[in-house]
This record gives structure tokens, C-alpha cells and sequence, in this order.
């Protein structure tokens, strides 16, 4: 087979008329030629660091939308499910992946579960981390989410971060708003990289220690705009990833949009390219090609070098986009799932106190970092209540594997005037999460999810609308587009219930991610998560 158009060699930085030879899925010539195709040839994209799951959909099905978009391949922690379903779950995303032609490259979860603080479906020990290590389907370890584990010297962390250094695999990290002596510490552990970066000088500081960034540009978590001006003088230790990446987003784009914005700033788009197609290939070892003799041919035809707009895309040469078609099939599995709670009761859910004033989570546009304030309670007959008004709404997290009381906290800029919404996807362990304007509608989206074992929905006073996550509680079993279609419409609901936020579900679940400050909830309580321990809800 041969390709011909404007051949991008980002490696040599330069662009020519030419045409490449692709024999048994590699590219056995690249040569000069002259010929009137006005296309681009260019290395596939690569995301550096995503979570499949919170994209809603199993691996095969996240492909065939992905390549839409020149992705050829992906950095993926399946910390997610491994959370639910610990080894078994990680299992099964390689192995599903491996069904569709495209290059999935699973860590092995560093985190499972995230914290000792909240109720997850399975615990991945220092000995399965060197087991999952052991397995050449496994690239990495995972992100290391617990620093503090790493800062205090854990004999448990420090293990899991040896099998990787005995395996000669990288160490991804996770360390928000982490600087100084610290940062130090936590590099000289042999952790190499960071997505967690939110402003330019924390970014700025861990590059200059030695760390690679990664610009995040997700559903929910949104740096690209403070971090890209890092990129024009960084751009050999800096790459692009979505971290998670809700279905309808992933249908409108993936990281051609980041080079797309990049290039219009004004940054070379060589060096745009190096962080979106070469860099993450480098770091992580990938068997994915550059666009070089000899390569696996990884490449993609687009229509110009300012919008990126995808014409083709090849994995190992064999033709998996073409003509705004994706020609990955669907492929069947069997679902697995890990959910054990029995439905709620009104008073479940009731706070019951004669406190004056609450603490509250902030919740922040585009951020997954909170802010923690104190406000006035609103009491019903010794119930704190939600506050409609003052946009101060009753929080819940309610753990799926077992029969628990719910843990309950208040929260800021849902912005819901009516009814409820409730997701069975909650950061890192996936219990059950919901927020609403009382308890009558907090319960009965809670026991919408309980009914579905899992899945993401809205109440309001005359209407339910519900998506079925029948895999793990995190994913569906049903194509990328139905999907993307499903949750944008019940995105829309949640917007006329009230929300102002851009991705209110997305936000929603990581209000229990406990390893990002300032102050979440697990099923175990309110959390804060710049002391690493629990506080209260009512101020002492």
C-alpha cells in the first residue's frame, strides 16, 4: 500500500511532498514525490494519560469513536475498575482491548483503594502490583495518587514503586498543588510524571525538578489554558491527555482539539506535535510508530495543519477511519459488575442537628480542587436541610458494596433548583453519589441507581431520566453514540433542573475523590484533603 500527501516528520521536523510505502502493517519506504495531493501525513495521536472508564464506554467501543479523531493510541490507567473489581477488572479492559485494532497501554493501578478513607470493591497489594508488572500488557505503574504514602515513607507504597524500578517500567504520579522539599521527595522517588498541575508555576517548578507535564484538558479538569504557555520552551518534557473524558465530549474531540488550540496561540506546530505524538511513545516505551522506516504505520491523514480535521486513520496499516466512518466493529463481552447495597429510606438521608452554621464544600468550574467555607445552616425541625436559595445543597455518598448509612455534607454551585442527580461513577471507588434540593429527591435518585446496579441519573418533580452503567457501575455495554446521545440529554436535564456547571456529572464525581484538597466527602465521612483526615460538618 502506499500514501501519498504532505508527509509530516515531526521527528526531523519538516514537511515534504512525498508518498509512504506500508508492507505487513510497517512502513518500509518514505521517499519524496511529486504529486497534486494537498493532505497531511502525519504521526497518530497519543493520550498520555486517560481513564477509559469515565469515558462511559469499554475499550473496543472508546476506539471506534477515538480514531475518529487521529488517535491511534492511549496511555490508559484502569484505576477506575480496578477500584470495583481490583485484578479481574484491569483484566478485562486488556483484554477487551485487545479485541479492536488499536493500541491501549494499561498501567498497573498504584491506588487501589485510592485512600484507607472510603469503601472500595477490592484492594491490588504491593504482590499484585509485581504480578500485573510481570505481564508485557502492563506499560507502567499507574499513578501514584497517595503522596502522602510516598512522603511518609509507607513500606506499602515504597513496594509497589520498587517492582516498577525492578521492572524497568515508568512511574506516573499525581501530586496537586504538591512544591518545594516535597515535590523533592517525591520526584527523588523515581516518579516521573505529573497531570495534576493547575497553575503555571507549580508546572514551571516540577519541569525545572526534572518531572515530564502533562496538559490536562478533560471533561471536568480544564489546565490547557494555564499551562500551554509552558509549552513553546518545554515541549521535549511536555505531553496532551484528557484524563477522563465524558461520551459526548469524546464524540466532538479528543487531542486534534489541543493541537488545534495550540497551533492558533501561535506555538510551533512541530513542537505541538512532539507533545501530542512523540513524547508520550518515548516515555512509556510504546510499540507505537513515529512515522519512520521501520515503524509500526500508526498514521493519520488530515486536511490541514490548523484544524486537524481527520481524514484517515491507520493502525499498524490497516485502514480503521476513513471518510467520517470508523471501521472498528463492535465486539461482545460479558459485563461484570460488583454492587451489593439495598435500596434507601427518606430518613437515610436526614442530618439531624441544632448547629447554626455548616462547613461546605465549594465546588469549582473546571477544577477538581475544592474550596472548604463555613455557612449559615437551614434547619427543618432538627434536619439540616438544603438551602436553595443560597445554592447550598445536601451532599450524599452512599457505599455500593455494602449495607452502610449514607455519609452526608452540604455543597456550593450545583446550582440545582429542583430535584436531584445521582451517579453510581465516584471517584476513586465508585460508591453511590448524589446531590438535590431535599432528601425526598436525594433518596430516590439513590435507589434509581441502586435499582440499575449502576449508571448516572436525574429526578426532578414530574419526570427520571436514567443511563443504565451496567459494567462495573462505570460503563455501558451499548455503543459510543447512543451513549454520547443518552448522556448529553440527561447532561441538558440536569442544566434545566438548575446546574450552571459546564459538565455537572463529571463534577459530581469527584466530590469524593479524596486525594484532591480541599475538602470532599467519602462514605465515610466529610474529608479534608490538604490535613489527609476526616472534619466535621458542623464546626467545632
Amino acid at each position: 500500500m502506499v500514501l501519498q500527501g504532505k508527509i509530516v516528520d515531526v521527528v526531523n521536523k519538516q514537511v515534504f511532498k512525498g508518498e509512504i510505502t506500508i508492507t505487513n502493517g510497517k512502513i518500509t519506504a518514505i521517499v519524496p514525490a511529486e504529486h497534486n495531493v494537498n493532505h497531511y501525513i502525519l504521526p497518530g495521536f497519543v493520550d498520555a494519560h486517560i481513564h477509559i472508564e469515565s469515558s462511559m464506554l469499554v475499550p473496543s467501543e472508546f476506539a471506534r469513536i477515538a480514531v475518529k479523531h487521529g488517535t491511534v493510541a492511549t496511555v490508559s490507567d484502569p484505576h477506575e475498575i480496578a477500584n470495583v473489581l481490583g485484578v479481574a477488572g484491569v483484566r478485562f479492559m486488556i483484554e477487551n482491548g485487545k479485541q479492536v485494532p488499536f493500541k491501549f497501554n494499561f498501567g498497573a493501578p498504584s491506588c487501589v483503594p485510592a485512600t484507607n478513607f472510603e469503601s472500595a470493591g477490592a484492594v491490588i497489594d504491593a504482590e499484585d502490583i509485581k504480578k500485573l508488572l510481570e505481564d508485557p500488557d502492563i506499560k507502567y505503574l499507574a499513578e501514584m495518587m497517595n503522596y502522602p504514602g510516598v512522603l511518609f515513607d509507607d513500606s506499602e507504597v515504597l513496594k509497589k514503586i520498587e517492582w516498577a524500578k525492578h521492572f524497568n517500567k515508568p512511574i506516573d504520579g499525581h501530586a496537586p498543588g504538591v512544591t518545594g522539599a516535597d515535590i523533592s521527595k517525591y520526584i527523588s522517588a523515581g516518579i516521573s510524571t505529573d497531570h495534576e498541575c493547575f497553575t503555571y508555576e507549580e508546572a514551571l517548578e516540577k519541569l525545572e525538578k526534572g518531572m515530564k507535564i502533562l496538559i490536562r484538558e478533560g471533561s471536568a479538569a480544564k489546565n490547557f489554558e494555564a499551562l500551554i504557555g509552558l509549552l513553546p520552551e518545554h515541549f521535549e518534557r511536555m505531553m496532551f491527555c484528557s484524563d477522563d473524558k465524558h461520551p459526548d465530549d469524546l464524540i466532538l474531540g479528543h487531542i486534534n482539539q489541543l493541537c488545534a488550540r495550540a497551533v492558533s496561540k501561535g506555538i510551533d506546530v512541530f513542537k505541538v506535535l512532539q507533545a501530542a505524538c512523540i513524547n508520550p511513545v518515548k516515555h512509556y516505551n510504546l510499540e507505537v510508530g513515529l512515522l519512520q522506516v521501520g515503524d509500526p504505520a500508526d498514521v493519520i491523514v488530515i486536511e490541514d495543519l490548523k484544524d486537524f480535521k481527520t481524514l484517515q486513520t491507520y493502525s499498524n496499516g490497516v485502514l480503521v477511519f476513513d471518510k467520517g466512518t470508523s471501521l472498528i466493529q463492535p465486539t461482545a463481552f460479558k459485563n461484570l459488575n460488583n454492587f451489593n447495597c439495598k435500596k434507601k429510606e427518606v430518613s437515610d438521608f436526614k442530618f439531624e442537628s441544632s448547629s447554626k452554621h455548616i462547613r461546605v464544600i465549594e465546588a469549582l468550574e473546571g477544577q477538581l480542587v475544592t474550596h472548604e467555607f463555613i455557612a449559615e445552616a437551614t434547619l427543618e425541625n432538627g434536619n439540616l436541610v438544603s438551602n436553595i436559595k443560597n445554592d447550598i445543597l445536601k451532599l450524599t455518598v452512599v457505599n455500593r458494596y455494602q449495607n452502610k448509612t449514607p455519609a452526608i455534607a452540604f455543597i456550593k454551585n450545583f446550582g440545582l433548583k429542583e430535584g436531584a442527580i445521582a451517579s453510581s461513577v465516584g471517584h476513586d471507588s465508585h460508591n453511590i453519589i448524589a446531590v438535590g434540593v431535599s432528601d425526598e429527591a436525594i433518596c430516590k435518585a439513590v435507589n434509581k441507581i441502586i435499582e440499575h446496579k449502576g449508571g448516572i441519573c436525574a429526578i426532578s418533580n414530574s419526570e427520571e431520566k436514567m443511563l443504565p452503567l451496567p459494567v462495573a457501575g462505570i460503563m455501558s455495554d451499548k455503543d459510543g453514540e447512543t451513549i454520547g446521545k443518552q448522556y448529553a440529554e440527561l447532561d441538558k436535564f440536569a442544566k434545566q433542573l438548575g446546574s450552571t456547571l459546564h459538565a455537572p456529572y463529571m463534577t459530581l464525581s469527584f466530590m469524593a475523590l479524596l486525594v484532591i484538597p480541599a475538602l470532599k466527602l467519602s462514605d465515610k465521612g466529610l474529608f479534608n484533603g490538604k490535613d489527609f483526615k476526616f472534619t466535621s460538618v458542623v464546626p467545632k
